[in-house]
Order: C-alpha cells, then structure tokens, then sequence
C-alpha cells in the first residue's frame, strides 16, 4: 500500500494519494489534475475515487476535471448541497474499498457542516491514517466561521459548538498512533495558528494541540473564535466554485497561455480594462514595470495573495512574467479561482522597454539608509504593512500598522502629499501594497527592502520588546 502527500507550499495545502492493489484515491486534489493521473499511470494503477473532506473555501479543487478524466467517484460527507456534477454523498460510517484497503468516512461537522475525516484502514485491517481535512490540523483546529458565509442560519459560534462534538466524540476516541495528516499547514488562512509540520500522531495531538485539552464546551467556542480575522473575500466563491463546478482547467490554461506583442499587450490593456498582474521579484519589479501594474511575485503565497487582493473572480488578467513561468502563473491564479487571465506579454517586461513604451518605477532603499533618513528627520512616516498581530509581537518605535490584508482601509492613513518609508517582514507584501497605491496615484511611498527582517538585524532602528503572537491571522 502506498500513502503520498502532494503539499503545495504556495497555498500551505496537502492533497493525498492513496493506492492498494491496482486502485488509488485521491484526497482534496489541486485544480492541475495531470500529475495525480500521471502517479497512478506510472504505477499501474486505476484512480477509483476522488475525496473530498469539504467543499474548500480557500482553492478550487480538481475534482470534477480528475472524475471527467479518469472516471473516477467524487465523494463527500454527508450534505444537502445540490452540486453542479455527479457526485457520492456518503453517510457517516460509511466504508469505501479501495484494492485490499477500505477507507471509512466520519463524519465531523464544525469547520463546514458537511466536513469528513478519512480514517485508512490497511491491508491487513488495522487503522493506519486519519485524513483530517480541515477539522483538525497540526497544532490547531479548523476555523468555524466560513461556512457561516455559504449558510445563512449558521453562526460561528454553532459551527464551534459542533467541532467541539466532532473532536470529542469522533476523534479523540481513535487510536493514539494513528498517522493525522491534514489539509493545511502553517501559512494557510483556514486555522489561527498551525504548525509547520504536516502530519503527527494523533496521540501526540492530544497531548499536545490546545484544542484538544480538557475544557467546557463554553471554553472551547471561546478559544476556537478568539484572535480571528474577517476570511479573505475570495473564499466565499471558491466554496460555490467547489460547489456548483467550473470550466475545464484546459480551458483556462487554453484562453491565459496566450503570446501577446508589447503592442498587442498595451491594446488589450486599453480596450478590455484588464488588470495587468507583474509576477516577477519585487526588487525586480521595483526597478521598472509597465505603469499601473500591480506585483504581486510567483516566489511567494502568489495564490493566497491574489485572492486577498483581486475581489473579482471574474476580473480579466493580463501577465507579465518571467520568461518560461507564463504558464506556471496561469495554473496558480486557477488554483484560487482565477480563470480569466487573457494572455502575456511575450518577452517579458524586457520586451516591453526594448519596444520604447513607458515605464514607471518604484523607490527601494536600504535600512542603512532608512537609518540615515531617520537620523536627519526623526519624524519620518514608517509604514508597517504586516498583519496587526505581527505588529503587535514586534514593531520599529513609531511605526505605524497599515496591514496589507485591509488595503483599501488601510489606504485612507497614508496622505498622498507626504513620504513614506514602507515595509513588510521581508520586502514581499511592500512591494504588492507599493504596487497597488501607486497604480491608485499615490507618488511618495518608498519602499525599505529586506523589510523588518533586516530591520531588526541591523540593530540601526528602535524596536519594540517581542511580545509572543497568540495568533498570526
């Protein structure tokens, strides 16, 4: 028998692949399904069911292309959703045979109402591996306020009263050396603050994640909620996405992994009001781009922050990328949700300037020389663009908190006659907020590369005592 997690880094998400004699399933897939079919053709193997532990809020899955492609069984726990394709809907309990394996559903409502974990039984009939999904990472527990979002008579505060069922009840009772391998780790916005590992024992979870401690029931709904932070608002449509199905990723990857001329690119940009995405490094970036692009770099959480950034699925794209990634940036902007990228500039940002169209740039300084303007002009504007709970753990003296994640709030403390000196945790989300007001006419943001990271390791800036984050949302 074979067991793999697939993790994605981009969107901190594990799928799995499971296989037994000849039949294979797989576990929360991304939306690029060909490697899964490739792994199990490679191996002789026939993909018999997809499944999915919920409808996900924070990707769009591949389940319905794998099923379309292979002929494979999409399942899901138990859910009164009508969806846009054939689908299983198990009941709790429910024992699935996969080659000489079964797979049981339990049913563990609280992230999501229709949420499962998948408990692998093995060849020889011992229970080896609890699929967690989002009901219980490592080290935290899934989040109870999205699905509110999809179903108007639920609140946050139900959905915590029955994930406290679920872990009491269908969990915690499980064998203690069972394998837990869950569908996100740490840098995904579906838990407060989970671990960097993907997988532990359950019985090490006991002893160790918060939530799984003795308390009240009245306990747990407070420590689950405390520390959260409004979801991004593109999850909410990935949940109907995921619910009621989707173009073919063929057909995504047809209409964005289109060559445009610097020509050609600059009259799509004019007649379609397409939003002109630079994937390249910020630095990169700052040194020259095509006026009103926004950047938000591949080498980063790219998916998670465009889905914070961009609140329209349906907004048209154009890429700006570095040569050879066109197509990489076009799968990972589906990933979320994003299907209407419309094609990129051939050649490159290089291309463009060779080709004499205008272009803008960015003001990037040192912290040496941060330090030097602040030496000369104490009263300088810092502006911390990390989310508030990094802020609060440790900031320069004087900053001030304008967090990425509410940029259109955050927008209304920066005067756009005055200067700032702008900076993340390490150059990142600057250059994305940078981007963004200056595409918006804001002219004297500066950007500190290396961010607090170099900050703080260069010792030339007054910062605050480290207070340890209860949360990173």
């Amino acid at each position: 028998m074979k067991i793999e997690q697939i993790y994605t880094g981009c969107l901190a998400q594990g799928a799995y692949y499971i296989e037994s004699d000849g039949e294979a399933a797989v576990i929360d897939p991304l939306r690029e399904v060909q490697p899964y079919i490739e792994k199990a053709e490679r191996r002789g193997a026939k993909i018999k069911y997809v499944l999915e532990t919920h409808f996900h809020a924070d990707f769009v899955s591949g389940h319905q292309d794998l099923a379309e492609k292979t002929g494979a069984k999409i399942v899901y726990g138990p859910t009164g959703m009508k969806m846009g394709f054939d689908a299983i809907v198990a009941e709790d309990n429910q024992v699935f045979e996969l080659g000489k394996a079964k797979i049981k559903v339990i049913h563990t409502p609280g992230h999501t109402m229709e949420s499962v974990c998948y408990l692998l039984i093995n060849e020889d009939g011992k229970e080896e591996a609890l699929f967690t999904g989002d009901t219980l990472f490592i080290g935290d527990v899934g989040r109870p306020d999205l699905a509110q979002k999809v179903v108007k008579d639920l609140t946050q505060e139900k959905l915590a009263a029955h994930l406290y069922d679920s872990l009491r009840n269908k969990i915690m009772p499980l064998s203690d050396d069972l394998i837990v391998y869950p569908a996100h780790g740490a840098g995904s916005a579906c838990g407060k603050n989970m671990s960097k590992e993907t997988s532990d024992t359950l019985g090490n979870q006991k002893k160790t994640n918060y939530a799984l401690q003795e308390m009240t029931k009245e306990e747990f709904i407070k420590e689950v909620l405390t520390g959260l932070t409004p979801p991004p608002a593109y999850f909410p449509q990935n949940v109907l996405m995921n619910i009621q199905g989707y173009d073919s990723i063929d057909e995504v990857l047809e209409r964005g992994i289109r060559p445009l001329s610097p020509n050609e690119f600059e009259a799509a940009a004019n007649e379609t009001g397409a939003m002109i995405l630079d994937t390249r490094d910020a630095q990169v970036f700052a040194k020259g781009f095509i006026p009103n692009s926004i950047n938000i770099g591949i080498d980063g959480s790219f998916a998670v922050w465009v889905g914070a950034m961009i609140p329209d699925l349906k907004q048209e794209i154009l890429v700006v990328a570095e040569e050879g990634r066109e197509e990489e940036v076009i799968t990972r902007l589906a990933r979320v949700g994003y299907d209407f990228a419309i094609g990129y500039l051939q050649g490159g940002f290089k291309a463009w300037k060779e080709n004499g169209h205008e272009v803008d740039s960015i003001t990037s300084i040192s912290v040496d020389e941060l330090a030097k303007i602040k030496e000369g002009d104490p009263g300088i504007h810092i502006l911390d663009v990390r989310k508030n709970s990094e802020f609060m753990s440790e900031h320069v003296i004087d900053a001030e908190n304008a967090p990425l994640d509410y940029i259109n709030d955050s927008m209304l403390k920066v005067k756009k006659d005055e200067t700032y000196y702008v900076h993340c945790a390490g150059g990142y989300r600057s250059m994305i907020f940078n981007s963004i007001l200056k595409a918006r006419g804001y002219d004297n943001l500066i950007d500190v590369a290396g961010g607090f990271t170099a900050i703080k390791e260069s010792g030339k800036l007054k910062v605050s005592d480290y207070v340890c984050p209860t949360t990173l949302l």
